[in-house]
């Protein structure tokens, strides 16, 4: 690469071209996204790197892309395509004014790629580092390096997960995560245990998961949790991170969650838009 220490400041992120990495350094400022902030920074070696594109903006800009190797970041791996486009931690944003320029390092650094861009055998790119804690809608998610704990809160907690009681996992216990965004509808991080046969369907009656909600287990706080336990178990056997379907549900749950949402939309959390949208797919799952 031209010359090592080279830096391209974009919107919300510098990139810091290095011999053997780019370490991509995220702003803080009130416009950068929240999982950028969370981050920080980012060192990604070239062995992690798939591709590097170039492509047009919105609003005279143009987009600098690193593709990931499928496999080599577990945030990556966790988040199974869910992210939206502007929380993408791996686009650098730049004025139209600058296309040359990003141009040359988009050339430079595929000059350095010399993998294949197959799948990678083993996360390249480091995760967040615990501890790791957030709130989700029925309980306290917490996470040490070595364990998983759930600690149920009354207000939102299924009787199932009462009954259960607080859980811990160790990661020796584990063999992944199913992360989906909170913002679905049903978002939740369920982890997925070795040597246990089916899970419930349905995460608020699955003691080893926590269900999301409006401002409960936001992305920026879940997606680097997530990761945190995907690499604390990388080294003990397949790593599983998989996307969830929906789910069907009983009669009894569906009433629970229209009267949920109705709560929400009393309290002015949810448009009579948004009360009308929910409630139907919800019913629709009947």
């Amino acid at each position: 690469m031209s010359r090592m220490g080279d830096v391209l400041a974009g919107f919300h992120a510098a990139w810091e071209f290095e011999s053997d990495s780019v370490l991509i350094r995220y702003e803080r400022g009130i416009r950068t996204p929240k999982l950028f902030q969370a981050l920080g920074e980012r060192r990604v070696p070239l062995d992690a790197i798939a591709g590097v594109t170039l492509t047009p903006g919105k609003r005279g800009t143009v987009v600098l892309r690193i593709a990931p190797r499928v496999g080599a970041d577990p945030l990556m791996e966790a988040a199974a395509g869910q992210l939206k486009e502007a929380c993408d931690p791996y686009r650098l944003v730049l004025s139209a004014e600058r296309e040359t320029l990003a141009e040359y390092y988009a050339d430079e650094l595929r000059a350095r790629l010399s993998g294949d861009g197959e799948p990678a055998e083993r996360f390249l790119v480091e995760a967040p580092e615990a501890p790791r804690a957030f709130k989700a809608y029925d309980a306290k998610a917490s996470f040490d390096g070595k364990t998983v704990h759930f600690r149920w809160f009354w207000t939102g907690a299924s009787s199932a997960k009462w009954k259960a009681g607080d859980q811990s996992f160790p990661v020796t216990e584990l063999s992944g995560v199913e992360w989906r965004s909170p913002e679905v509808f049903e978002g939740h991080l369920r982890l997925l245990r070795r040597d246990v046969g089916a899970q419930p369907a349905q995460a608020d009656q699955d003691p080893a998961a926590v269900v999301f909600g409006l401002g409960y287990g936001p992305v920026h706080e879940s997606l680097p949790f997530a990761a945190a336990v995907l690499a604390a178990v990388r080294d003990r056997g397949p790593v599983a991170a998989v996307s969830a379907g929906a789910p069907r549900r009983d009669p009894a749950d569906i009433a629970e969650r229209i009267r949920h949402l109705g709560e929400l939309h009393q309290a002015g959390l949810v448009t009579d838009e948004e009360f009308s949208v929910k409630k139907a797919e919800l019913l629709a799952e009947l």
